[in-house]
């Protein structure tokens, strides 16, 4: 029963709690937390850089390897290193959201900073396939903390402030998922790009793919100091054109992939707050991911193009692809984060990264064996060559508009 004198819907504080002393200070403070969301942001792009990093290099790494008997099974074997990750994210991400809801946020976040340290850099120094997909598995085991950040943004700010907190995450995830290939485009192989500054029998000369893992992992180790306060697409576009691919190199693909990360980060800056506010993030989410299908159907015909044309096209279809996909992603990260109370937002979001994770191992696994085989069928009369590739896409697209309708999706005041 109510004290006499005290309001029945009065917020209640205790002491020695973290959370509610977060709540009086949100309580306070009126404007926006520049100094945690610089936190969130960094954060976020450490955990994204290496998730990535790799794609515009593996086809090559893998083809070092000798492990593949032709050419068109590199995409077969490039696949598991590149599920590998998120196989083991699955596996943890429960786990590290229940530890943080118990232990806090912070350990968590610094255990997983400091694993991209570790394992990235292993990584890099791979001299097997077995060596590398055990990296890239532990590596995924260990970066359980994009579900407790994800509930950190959304408790350092005062609600007007929350879109703008997760569209820091969605957005630092993106940029990293972009500076990533970006970094792995252009410092993967050095001494065979840069001969006048690494020679071949130095360090990155011994392990070409080290260079852009040891970058990334640097700049890990600032984090995890700074935390102590607190595709597919690169397959296609890598591949032959004799297979439907554009015959790009690793640069290629970075420079693409930078482009569209500068125009990411405009997008998301300036744009998307603005843009929710008057749609509200289910709409917005949903005319998002319709407009990706008919992007999507144009992907296979980009191949028929060459010289300025193509540069052009493939870096619009670049730039929409991913503003498209991180507006999806933000609107579901605000929905998620409201459904809940404070204290079951880590294991909540570990849920939510759990299942993420879970479909993109099948992605990269499933998108690499699909590759691999639609490379041989290149004379099929239906959807030939990488045409079918593109259309599962589509049909995925297709199946996650119809789940934003109902009775598949209810708000949390519904």
């Amino acid at each position: 029963m109510a004290e006499i004198g005290i309001p029945l819907l009065e917020k209640v504080y205790y002491e020695n709690c973290p959370g509610c002393r977060q709540d009086q200070i949100n309580e306070k403070r009126r404007g926006i937390p520049f100094k945690e969301f610089f936190y969130i942001w960094i954060v976020i792009l450490c955990t994204a850089l290496p998730i990535s990093s790799l794609f515009p290099f593996l086809y090559f790494m893998i083809r070092d390897f000798h492990i593949a008997k032709s050419e068109q099974d590199i995409g077969f074997y490039a696949g598991y290193v590149g599920s590998a990750f998120m196989i083991g994210r699955a596996l943890t991400s429960i786990l590290g959201g229940i530890i943080a809801d118990r232990c806090g946020r912070k350990p968590v976040i610094i255990i997983g900073t400091v694993s991209v340290v570790v394992f990235n850099t292993l990584f890099g120094l791979s001299t097997s396939f077995w060596m590398a997909i055990s990296m890239r598995f532990l590596l995924g085991c260990f970066n359980g903390l994009l579900g407790p950040i994800k509930a950190y943004a959304s408790e350092v700010c005062r609600k007007e402030y929350q879109a703008l907190a997760l569209s820091i995450v969605s957005t630092a995830g993106g940029i990293g998922l972009i500076i990533g290939p970006a970094l792995g485009g252009f410092l993967a192989q050095p001494a065979e790009k840069y001969p006048n500054i690494f020679s071949k029998k130095s360090l990155f000369g011994r392990f070409p793919y080290f260079l852009p893992c040891l970058c990334i992992s640097l700049f890990a180790l600032v984090v995890s100091i700074a935390c102590y306060w607190i595709p597919i697409f690169s397959l296609w576009a890598i591949s032959d054109r004799k297979y439907g691919g554009l015959s790009f190199s690793s640069e290629n693909v970075g420079e693409v992939l930078a482009i569209s990360g500068f125009c990411l980060l405009i997008f998301q800056l300036f744009l998307y707050s603005v843009v929710e506010k008057i749609l509200g993030p289910i709409m917005l989410s949903r005319i998002a991911a319709i407009l990706s299908i008919p992007l999507l159907s144009i992907y296979p015909f980009i191949a028929m193009l060459s010289g300025f044309s193509l540069t052009l096209l493939i870096n619009c279809a670049s730039v929409l692809k991913n503003v498209l996909s991180v507006t999806v992603i933000t609107g579901m990260f605000l929905l998620q984060n409201n459904a809940v109370p404070q204290h079951q937002r880590g294991a909540a979001n570990g849920i939510s990264i759990t299942a993420m994770s879970i479909f993109k191992t099948m992605g990269p696994a499933g998108g690499g064996a699909l590759f691999a085989w639609a490379q041989k069928r290149q004379n099929a009369s239906f959807l030939p060559g990488d045409q079918i590739v593109f259309f599962l896409l589509i049909v995925v697209e297709f199946i996650g508009v119809i789940l934003t309708f109902k009775p598949f999706l209810t708000t949390p005041n519904t």
